[in-house]
Parts: C-alpha cells; structure tokens; sequence
C-alpha cells in the first residue's frame, strides 16, 4: 500500500457545492479515485474534466466563476506534503488554500467593484503567491509573486488580497487612464480604502513612473479630500457639535498669515486640519516642505492659545465617534484655558 491508497475512501456522491465540485488528484484519491479511474472519467465525452494540472471539476459542462476561482486556489495553494501524516484536526485548523489568494480584477470584482468586468469574462484570474513558490501561470491562471503576502481578506468564502494590492495587480496591465482613473476613484469613493494606501500599492509595485497613472493619481487625491471633509461635515452634524466656520484662513491683525484651516470654533479657538497628505516618490521635497508647514503652522497656533486637532481621513472612516469626541473634548477644555490672542478669521 502506497500514499495513492486511501485507508478509509469517502464517497463522493455528497459533493454538490462549488467548492466540492472541483477537487484536485490528491483529493479524489482521499475519496477512493485511482488515477486511472479519473484519467478515464475524464476523457472526451466522460463526466469530468481536467480544468487545470492537478485540479478536476467534477460534471462535464463549462465550471461556474466560483468553481474557475476554486480551481485557481487549489492550483496554487500550497499542499502537505502526503508523506506528513496530518494531526488530528489539523484539517480544520489550516486555512483552506495556504499562501495563495485571489488578486487583480478578479479580486476587486469580489470586493464590489462596479468599474471591473464580471468574472464570467475574465479569460485570466490572478493569484497571489510567495515569491519561493515554485509555480508557473497555465491556463486561466497567472501567477504572481510577492515578498511579502498580505493577509487576505475572506470574500464569498475566499481568500481575497486587500484592495490596496489587489488595486496595483490590476492597474499594472492596464495602458487606459479612464480605466484607471475610475478604478482608484471607486476604490475611494466606495470606502474600500484611504488615497494614501492605494498610492504606497502603487509606489511599491512601481508604477506610479508612468504618466497615466500618476494623473489617475492627483485625480484621486482630490477625490479623497472631498470624501473626507464630506465625513468631517457629517461627524460635526450627526454628533452634535457646535457648527464651526468651514475653510478659513487666520492672520494676526495687521501681522501675518497664520495657515488655511478646514474648521474653526473661534469662540473656542480649537481649530481642526485634515491630513491627507500621500507620500509619492520623487516628491521627497516637496512632502518634506508640506510636514514642515504643517509643524510650523501648528506650532505657531498653539503659542498663541489655539488648540489644533489633526485627524486622518482613516480616522474618519473607521473611528468618527472617537474623533468627534477628541473635538469635543477640546471644545469643553477651552474653558479651563487662558484666552488665545486675537486672531482675523478669512475665507478661503
């Protein structure tokens, strides 16, 4: 008896759900399936077929996208070794497709993205691998490697990468800027992630030299910050803030400009920035410069009494009720405060 030979065969007539539908040759040889038995049920006109090395799906017309994706796993995903016996429960411990994960168009499609083709027609589905697998793209699979892989979000039972990643897969085949365009746009738009996560996906995989990309790029900037003080004008509204003066400027009377601010409480004087700086490469000076203002225009505010609230565009997104509570507890500490110098209040 051989590691081919199961000890106890399970039948297979129970395996009816997308996943179950395709099985690669070691599991069928868990069921009882010899190698011979499944080379001859999949010959012309047999009841299964071979979709990829290795990997079976088990009726004989064309495999749904949940099965296409199953088998993409199951190609990649790393396998015991037959010659490890498995401990007992460690089948149910281990995920179900190690170090592999769904990635590019495919996997946007899964988290939601309205911008992506359906799956049905993907001729390609990219897969995420360490970059020491040993594994090459056949068929509707492309392999593509990574030093480091990230944790993969579970979408529809599978393994999926974050957005950011599975964002810089897609965007790296693609020479259209409207296709690119909408798809960072959507990303933002759609909650899915902050600007400055999907431009250091973009800086990492190296792509933010190429033109078209980095105007997709400034035009998602810009989306983000009105996404985000859209957020900063609902945080003060449904938390029962008092209502600010939006987007000013301060001056000293008769003396310098102080700093562009997105809100102010001038009976407070508690003034609140947005930070939705995104570092980009060959922009080292120019972020620099931007931090440095932002030091220096905090700096000044607060020798002059003003206390400033720095929040993050992600902050907003996932923690709003702390945030508002981070300005309302500035808001009720000014009373305990000395006055702040007068300050000229201006529209921007």
């Amino acid at each position: 008896m051989n590691h081919d030979t199961p000890l106890s065969p399970r039948p297979l007539h129970h395996l009816s759900d997308g996943r179950r539908r395709v099985m690669t040759a070691a599991q069928l040889r868990a069921h009882g399936v010899s190698a011979a038995e499944t080379n001859d049920h999949c010959k012309p006109g047999g009841p299964w077929q071979q979709l990829l090395p290795g990997v079976y799906l088990l009726h004989p017309g064309p495999p749904t996208s949940e099965e296409r994706l199953h088998a993409v796993l199951m190609y990649a995903a790393r396998h015991p070794s037959p010659a490890v016996p498995a401990q007992p429960g460690a089948e149910e411990q281990r995920p179900p497709y190690p170090e592999a994960m769904i990635t590019g168009l495919a996997a946007l499609n899964l988290h939601g993205f309205a911008a992506v083709p359906p799956l049905p027609s993907l001729d390609r589905i990219d897969v995420l691998v360490p970059r020491l697998r040993r594994l090459r793209s056949t068929g509707c699979v492309r392999v593509l490697r990574t030093t480091a892989l990230p944790t993969p979000h579970v979408r529809t039972g599978l393994p999926v990468a974050p957005v950011p990643r599975a964002l810089a897969d897609a965007v790296a085949d693609l020479a259209d800027a409207g296709a690119v365009r909408r798809l960072l746009t959507e990303a933002v738009r759609g909650g899915h992630c902050e600007p400055a996560a999907v431009v250091r996906a973009l800086n990492q995989a190296r792509l933010l030299s190429r033109p078209h990309v980095v105007d997709a790029v400034d035009s998602l900037l810009a989306e983000g910050r009105a996404i985000a003080e859209d957020r900063l004008y609902t945080m003060v509204r449904e938390y029962g803030l008092p209502d600010p003066v939006w987007n000013v400027d301060l001056r000293l009377p008769g003396g310098p400009h102080l700093g562009g601010l997105d809100a102010y409480w001038p009976e407070h004087a508690v003034a609140l920035e947005l930070d939705t700086r995104a570092p980009r490469p060959g922009h080292q000076q120019e972020d620099d410069a931007l931090w440095s203002e932002y030091a220096r225009k905090r700096e000044h505010l607060e020798r002059l009494g003003i206390t400033v609230v720095h929040i993050t565009p992600k902050k907003l997104r996932d923690a709003m009720e702390q945030q508002a509570t981070v300005v309302r507890t500035a808001l009720m500490a000014s009373a305990e405060r000395d006055p702040a110098a007068y300050v000229v209040v201006l529209p921007r």
